[in-house]
């Protein structure tokens, strides 16, 4: 596929693109095509709200659990320190990119509101969460794009630590690293590698615009057979 002609100049255009125009499904068909065909994370992580839609790069951030807030006597200095980096994680976060973490066990939170505030603030494009996340009617006030588990109170300060971030990280066995673009709406989170995004994304665009014209001849009485023999799609 030639990319050399794409109809996107930056990320913001190609972001506008695929909320317009574009979904995850049409995404996850030419990762498919190409090869790549264990992008999708689990259907477990879904977004608090249907209408959310999520796109950005990937900033990933590693956790683990922990079994006390602050370790007295230890070999490793982080585990005196509660949440371990987790807000200086979050305080690097730039413009459009997304807050995506795993590692840890799905018995406590891993995000919240006033996470999602500070996120918001440095223009952050959302959160996906290899677990649950709280403060669920403050996340939902806000408006901010995030996917997880759903809603658990249980609080992440006794029970888990950030040791790590803008690391490889792997969620399920889909392998996410820094710079990758994630796409999240209400049918899933797929990872689109770097390496890939032009393909993928001019695959994707030609795509919707081609199946425009096949529910149009669908609409107007074509067979499901001869749309796909005419089109090649469906």
């Amino acid at each position: 596929m030639d990319t050399t002609n794409k109809i996107w100049q930056n990320d913001k255009e190609l972001y506008a693109i695929a909320k317009s125009e574009l979904f995850v499904a049409l995404v996850g068909d030419i990762l498919d095509t190409l090869g790549y065909q264990h992008q999708f994370l689990p259907p477990n992580i879904k977004p608090l709200n249907d209408d959310f839609v999520l796109i950005g790069r990937a900033m990933p951030v590693l956790e683990a659990d922990v079994f006390e807030e602050s370790s007295k006597s230890t070999n490793n200095p982080m585990m005196k320190k509660p949440f371990g980096i987790m807000f200086e994680a979050l305080d690097d976060l730039k413009e459009d990119e997304v807050y995506i973490c795993s590692g840890s066990s799905p018995r406590y939170a891993l995000w919240g509101g006033l996470m999602s505030t500070r996120a918001m603030k440095l223009k952050a494009s959302g959160a996906v969460l290899h677990g649950y996340s709280r403060d669920t009617n403050e996340v939902l006030g806000l408006n901010f794009p995030t996917f997880s588990y759903g809603g658990y109170a249980q609080d992440q300060g006794p029970r888990g630590k950030v040791i790590d971030y803008r690391v490889p990280i792997e969620i399920e066995g889909t392998r996410i690293n820094p710079g990758d673009i994630i796409y999240g709406d209400r049918d899933g989170v797929v990872i689109v590698p770097k390496e890939v995004e032009e393909k993928v994304f001019m695959g994707a665009i030609e795509k919707a615009r081609g199946e425009q014209l096949v529910k149009k001849a669908l609409e107007e009485g074509m067979s499901t057979v001869d749309a796909y023999n005419k089109f090649g799609i469906m």
